[in-house]
């Protein structure tokens, strides 16, 4: 089969595209025919090995090379085929998920790692909902915990997980104000969000009411800048992913912040990212019940994999970039 192989850390111009083995179906495995990836920052953090110190903390990124040889991760495709021990799915159901080595013809995964493709989803708007979905599901209602008429901000609105969330939290009834460049902002207000700050006109920390929570994909900012916009008992979501090459990265404030927040009013709080089926479902439900559209950046072929890494990788993606397996 056709892959995106990564045979050491490095930039991702040092994708290849070759021809392997179809994996093998273990009990408990299931295995999909990819019809369409989508690319997230996670991928150029796994193919750089970035933040370093990420190497060698457990269950991290790989020593010395990627775990994973095949690239990507979110995928939308149907079940080729599935192991003696798995129940409630067969070959040819439509499927999105997470998958380790989505950057292939073929990936393997595990059961609960797949949900039933949203009805009337194309498989690249599909393939763009996993990771960042599920991410700021989690961001909004777990760890932000926007109710309704409360203040929510959303720096980096535009991206991936900033769009998910912008529209999540509309939904719900929140006040979403939402960052981003002078270029995305229709897109953002077209989404759902109440106010939009450009933030190459305007400083989103200063001037303006406070918010009940913000939700940083950024990390562009200080945490006391930050902390100064929240109200006194605010909550401050902390999902970003650092610069390529740092040692420490985003470890470093993250784990400041979960020190900080033993000794102030205020909530400090990481967004964990988790790999589950309950929260694929609850995406899907978005989807279908019009609360949540995919927002695609572009489509590219999976042999531009390597170039569309990279162009997420320097920060303007406008949604998702997907990539299309023939």
């Amino acid at each position: 089969m056709k892959a995106i192989v990564q045979d050491g850390f490095g930039a991702p111009e040092t994708l290849r595209a070759v021809e392997i083995e179809t994996p093998e179906v273990g009990p408990d495995d299931v295995l999909v025919r990819v019809h369409a990836a989508g690319v997230n920052p996670y991928d150029w953090h796994v193919l750089r090995g970035s933040p370093y110190v990420a190497r060698l903390m457990p269950g991290g990124l790989g020593l010395t090379r990627p775990k994973e040889r095949v690239a990507g991760l979110d995928a939308a495709g149907r079940v080729e085929r599935v192991g003696a021990d798995v129940r409630g799915l067969r070959p040819g159901d439509e499927v999105f998920g997470f998958c380790p080595g989505a950057f292939a013809e073929y990936a393997r995964t595990k059961a609960d790692r797949l949900a039933p493709k949203p009805a009337g989803l194309s498989f690249e708007e599909a393939a763009a909902l996993p990771l960042a979905a599920t991410t700021a599901l989690r961001a909004v209602q777990d760890v932000a915990e926007a109710r309704a008429g409360q203040r929510l901000l959303v720096n980096g609105a535009a991206g991936g997980i900033g769009t998910c969330a912008v529209q999540i939290a509309a939904a719900a009834d929140v006040e979403v104000i939402g960052v981003c460049s002078t270029g995305n902002v229709g897109l953002v207000r077209s989404i759902g969000a109440a106010d939009v700050v450009d933030y190459t006109e305007d400083d989103f920390t200063r001037g303006r009411p406070p918010y009940d929570a913000i939700l940083d994909n950024v990390g562009n900012r200080s945490r006391r800048d930050l902390r100064r916009a929240l109200t006194p008992d605010g909550t401050l979501a902390i999902n970003a992913g650092g610069a390529p090459g740092e040692v420490i990265g985003a470890i470093g404030p993250m784990v400041g912040a979960a020190l900080l927040d033993r000794f102030v009013r205020q909530r400090l709080r990481v967004v964990p990212t988790l790999l589950r089926r309950d929260d694929l479902l609850a995406v899907a439900g978005l989807v279908e019940s019009g609360r949540l559209v995919p927002v695609l950046d572009r489509g590219r072929p999976l042999s531009d994999a390597a170039e569309a890494v990279s162009y997420v990788e320097r920060g303007h993606a406008r949604g998702k970039v997907v990539l299309t397996v023939p």
